[in-house]
């Protein structure tokens, strides 16, 4: 399934959610043509405009769409819902040592404000229904997103082997709780990272050694914001962060991998998540650990690691 951020098909097409056939139609045809590359649109919006017919522009399709019965076709089982656990790995693909819950404080706070808002006391049956995902406001939405994002670059630090360990959500200021936590710690021979997982529903730029983009507000640095909860753990910890990396959905970002210089003496980088395991095993993100050195990192994160 899309984002819980994405925008409908048709806020994509710009009509309303009562227009006519005909008008989804006109519609489609004029937003093909606006966002089309040739004649000065983006790529990912011109997609975006397919995508959004392919939801909508048949009867049945916009009757699944609008019933909340619709899903993704190349992903026919997957929903907002929490994943089924883990099949423990073959002794023939050894995974990377995890440790911590991803996605479960902002799953946690989704469902929390989903009943505040609903109402204190109501029944909901199913809290990832589409039908009352899409309809409920932006600021519960990304809870969810961010839930989501968290568990798929787990999934992903899973795979990257056993010479790497990984903590998830892990405290770096007790005070501000799961409001100051780093995502994804990872160690490994390119050297201990600091990561975030987001989704802003929307496209992703840099600028100034920072991200901007329609879904992050004005006042926000998430690299910097980043840096500052790195440092605080830097201190519980008595460890040095050699990378920072903040880990989005690869439809939001027209690079794979962007270098965004350093940022407080470590390596800051804006990432798609399919390139996020090649960047972490092959590029040295400052100086490598190596034996001794990597043991005691390792010993010093574990001992400091407190989970949301």
């Amino acid at each position: 399934m899309p984002s819980p951020l994405a925008r409908s098909p048709y806020a994509v097409l710009g009509v309303s959610e009562q227009a006519s056939h005909a008008e989804l139609r006109r519609a489609y045809r004029r937003r093909l043509r606006e966002t089309h590359p040739d004649t000065g649109g983006k790529a990912v919006d011109f997609d975006r405009v397919q995508r959004a017919w392919e939801q909508v522009g048949t009867p049945e399709a916009r009757s699944a769409y609008d019933s909340g019965a619709a899903r993704d076709s190349d992903t026919p089982s997957r929903t907002w819902a929490p994943a089924a656990p883990a099949k423990r790995a073959s002794a023939s693909r050894p995974q990377a040592r995890t440790h911590g819950h991803p996605g479960g404080w902002y799953r946690e706070q989704y469902l929390a404000l989903l009943q505040e808002w609903v109402g204190r006391g109501a029944a909901i049956p199913n809290p990832y229904d589409p039908t009352l995902v899409r309809s409920a406001p932006g600021e519960i939405r990304h809870l969810l997103a961010c839930a989501i994002a968290e568990e798929e670059t787990a999934v992903v630090l899973a795979g990257l082997g056993i010479g790497f360990t990984v903590w998830h959500d892990v405290l770096s200021d007790p005070a501000r709780g799961g409001a100051g936590k780093i995502d994804h710690i990872v160690l490994g021979p390119t050297g201990l990272w600091a990561m975030l997982s987001e989704d802003w529903g929307d496209h992703v730029a840099t600028r100034r050694g920072d991200l901007i983009g329609p879904g992050i507000r004005p006042d926000e640095r998430p690299m910097h914001d980043l840096a500052g909860r790195a440092r605080r753990f830097e201190r519980q910890a008595k460890v040095r962060f050699t990378a920072l990396a903040i880990v989005i959905p690869d439809d939001t970002s027209a690079e794979g991998v962007v270098a965004l210089g350093t940022v407080r003496g470590a390596r800051a980088f804006l990432v798609q998540r399919a390139r996020l395991a090649d960047l972490v095993q092959t590029r040295a993100a400052g100086v490598a650990f190596g034996g001794t050195d990597h043991f005691e990192v390792r010993t010093r994160v574990q001992g400091a690691a407190q989970y949301v």
